[in-house]
C-alpha cells in the first residue's frame, strides 16, 4: 500500500516567513550602505528625525494583522524575482552615481519582490501599504531639500504678512525679508516649515490608512496635510510679527522659539485631527470608531497553496539577495578614471589685473566637505573692490561626497538669499546668481558646477549627468564653482554684476589646467574601497 506523505496545517506559511526573515536579513545587508545613509540624515536633521519611528510603525502594522497575513500566503510569484532584479538595478545606479535615494527605494521595492517570492500576489495585498509606509523615512536628496526650502520659505513669507496686515500692521515684504519699520523679520531655513511637513505628511498617510472610511475622505486627510502645514507655519511667522508690532523686537526671538518646536506640530495635528473627525460625522461615525486596523483575509484561489513547484521563485529571489550582497563591494573596489589635473597650490594669485590674497579653510570645515583640493582667495583690483573665489574639487563622487550646494550652505551659515535666479555668462556657461543679507550687509554670489567639461547651473541636471557618465565613462569627478563680492551701500546691484563679469572673463581660462574637461587623455585609475586609496 502506498504511503502519503502528511503536510501538517501551516508548514507552507511557515516555510514563507522563514524566507522572508533570511530574505529581509540579506537585503538589509545588501543595502547596508544606503541604510547607514538613512540613519545619518534622520540623527543630524531635524525634519527627518521621525525616521526612527517608520520602521516601528510598519512592524507594528505588520504585527497586528499576523492573523490576516499567515491566512495569505499563497503561491509563490515570479514577479518577486522581476522585482528584485529592478531592486539590483536601481542599487547598482545608486552605489556608480552616490544618489542614495535609488538605492534606497530599491530597498522598499526589494522588500516587495521578497513578499511576492514567499506568498504572491495574496499577500503582497495584505502587506503592500504596511511596506510603502517606509517611503516617509526616507529624506528627499540634499539638493532637492534646499530647493523645496527656499520655495517654502517664499510662500510662508507671503502667509506671515497677510496674517499681519489682518491687525492692520503696515508691513512690507521684500523676498524672504518682512519689513516692519523698527525691525526686520528673515524668514530663514529654519522657518521654511520643513521640520513640520515631512512628519505630519507620515502622520496623515497612517491615518488614511487606518481611517474606515470611503476612499475620497481618506484621500482628502492625505493630502490635506501639505495646505495645513504651510498655513500654520505662515500663522507662526504672522504671530511673530504681531508680537513685534506690539511689544518690540525684544519679544521676537522669545515668540519665535516658543513657536519653532512642538507648538506648530501639535496644532498642525489638531487641525487635522478635526479634521477626521468632521468627515467621521459625515458618515455617522464616532472618532474612535472610524479607526482600526484592517484584519481582512485576502481569500486565496483554489489550489494556491498545494502547487508543487512554487518554492522555485523563492529560491530564485534568494540567489538575487546573494548576488546583491555582492555587489556593493565589487562596485567599491571598481577601479575608477581620475583626469590628470593641476593642483590648487600652484593657481596663479594674479589674474588679469586681479591680484589675490590665499586664505584657508579651518581643518573641521575640511573634513566635514571631505573635498579633494580647493582654492580659497579674495582678488581685487586698485580700486580696492575684492571678489571671493571659491573652488572645491571632487576627484570622485561615488562614495556620497559631492560639492555641498549654496542654497543649503549660505542659510547655514546665517545669511539670507532674498533674490535667487539662473542666468548665463555668453551662451554656453549658465550659472546662478543671488543676493544673500544678514545684518544689513549685502553681497552679491555667482556659482555653477563643473561636472566633466560641463558648466551647469541647474542641480538637478548636474545629478543627471553624474549618474550617466558614472556609468557610461566610469567618471565622477566635478567642481562646485562660487564668487561673491559685497554690495557696498553707495553702489546698485548692477556695479557689483558688472564686477563679477568681469572677474569672470579673466578667471575662467585659468580654471582650464585644475578642472579636468570632458576629453581627458592623460588619466590614472583609483580603486576605492575600505582600504586607503591609492592613485
Amino acid at each position: 500500500m502506498p504511503v502519503r506523505s502528511i503536510e501538517f496545517p501551516g508548514t507552507a506559511a511557515t516555510r514563507a516567513w522563514i524566507f522572508v526573515f533570511l530574505a529581509a536579513l540579506l537585503a538589509a545587508i545588501g543595502f547596508s550602505g544606503a541604510l547607514s545613509e538613512l540613519v545619518k540624515r534622520w540623527a543630524t536633521q531635524e525634519e527627518y528625525s521621525h525616521g526612527f519611528l517608520i520602521p516601528l510603525v510598519t512592524a507594528w502594522l505588520l504585527w497586528t494583522r499576523r492573523d490576516a497575513l499567515l491566512a495569505s500566503v499563497g503561491r509563490p510569484a515570479w514577479s518577486g524575482a522581476v522585482l528584485m532584479l529592478l531592486a539590483m538595478a536601481m542599487h547598482v545606479v545608486g552605489l556608480l552615481s552616490a544618489i542614495f535615494i535609488l538605492s534606497q527605494l530599491a530597498f522598499i521595492i526589494a522588500l516587495l519582490g521578497i513578499v511576492l517570492a514567499a506568498g504572491g500576489f495574496s499577500l503582497l495585498r495584505a502587506t503592500l501599504i504596511p511596506i510603502i509606509y517606509l517611503i516617509f523615512a526616507i529624506p528627499l536628496p540634499y539638493f532637492i531639500d534646499a530647493n523645496l526650502s527656499l520655495q517654502l520659505q517664499l510662500i510662508s513669507s507671503q502667509l506671515g504678512v497677510f496674517f499681519i496686515r489682518l491687525f492692520q500692521i503696515p508691513v512690507y515684504l521684500d523676498g524672504n525679508v518682512i519689513d516692519l519699520g523698527t525691525y526686520k523679520l528673515q524668514v530663514v531655513d529654519a522657518c521654511s516649515g520643513l521640520r513640520y511637513l515631512f512628519p505630519l505628511l507620515g502622520l496623515s498617510f497612517l491615518a488614511a490608512y487606518l481611517f474606515r472610511a470611503p476612499i475620497w475622505q481618506r484621500a482628502l486627510v492625505l493630502f490635506s496635510s501639505i495646505p495645513i502645514t504651510i498655513l500654520m507655519n505662515g500663522f507662526r511667522i504672522g504671530m511673530v510679527g504681531v508680537t513685534v508690532d506690539k511689544w518690540g523686537p525684544r519679544m521676537a526671538e522669545g515668540v519665535l522659539h516658543f513657536f519653532e518646536g512642538w507648538i506648530v506640530f501639535v496644532a498642525s495635528v489638531f487641525l487635522l485631527t478635526v479634521e477626521v473627525s468632521l468627515l467621521a460625522r459625515i458618515s455617522g461615525k464616532r472618532f474612535f470608531e472610524a479607526f482600526g486596523v484592517p484584519a481582512d483575509t485576502v481569500r486565496l484561489p483554489s489550489g494556491a497553496k498545494s502547487e508543487p513547484t512554487g518554492r522555485t521563485p523563492l529560491y530564485a529571489c534568494l540567489l538575487l539577495l546573494g548576488a546583491t550582497v555582492l555587489t556593493g563591494p565589487l562596485i567599491s573596489h571598481r577601479s575608477e578614471v581620475l583626469p590628470a589635473r593641476s593642483r590648487f597650490v600652484s593657481f596663479p594669485a594674479a589674474i588679469g589685473e586681479w591680484h589675490g590674497h590665499a586664505a584657508l579653510l579651518e581643518p573641521q570645515v575640511v573634513n566635514s566637505l571631505a573635498l579633494e583640493d580647493y582654492v580659497l582667495s579674495d582678488y581685487s583690483k586698485s580700486d580696492g573692490k575684492a571678489v571671493n573665489l571659491y573652488v572645491a574639487y571632487y576627484a570622485s563622487q561615488r562614495t556620497g561626497e559631492s560639492p555641498h550646494s549654496p542654497l543649503v550652505c549660505i542659510p547655514g551659515e546665517g545669511w539670507l538669499i532674498t533674490k535667487f535666479e539662473r542666468t548665463s555668462y555668453g551662451a554656453e556657461h549658465p550659472f546662478n546668481r543671488a543676493i544673500i543679507e544678514r545684518n544689513g550687509s549685502k553681497q552679491l554670489v555667482y556659482y555653477w558646477y563643473e561636472e566633466r567639461g560641463r558648466k551647469i547651473a541647474n542641480e538637478y541636471l548636474s545629478k543627471w549627468y553624474l549618474l550617466s557618465d558614472a556609468i557610461i565613462k566610469n567618471r565622477s569627478d566635478g567642481a562646485l564653482v562660487r564668487l561673491i563680492t559685497t554690495v557696498s551701500p553707495s553702489e546698485l546691484e548692477r556695479d557689483a554684476d558688472n564686477r563679477l563679469r568681469l572677474f569672470m572673463h579673466d578667471l575662467l581660462p585659468s580654471l582650464s589646467g585644475y578642472l579636468p574637461s570632458d576629453v581627458a587623455p592623460n588619466t590614472t585609475t583609483v580603486e576605492y574601497g575600505p582600504e586607503s586609496t591609492t592613485r
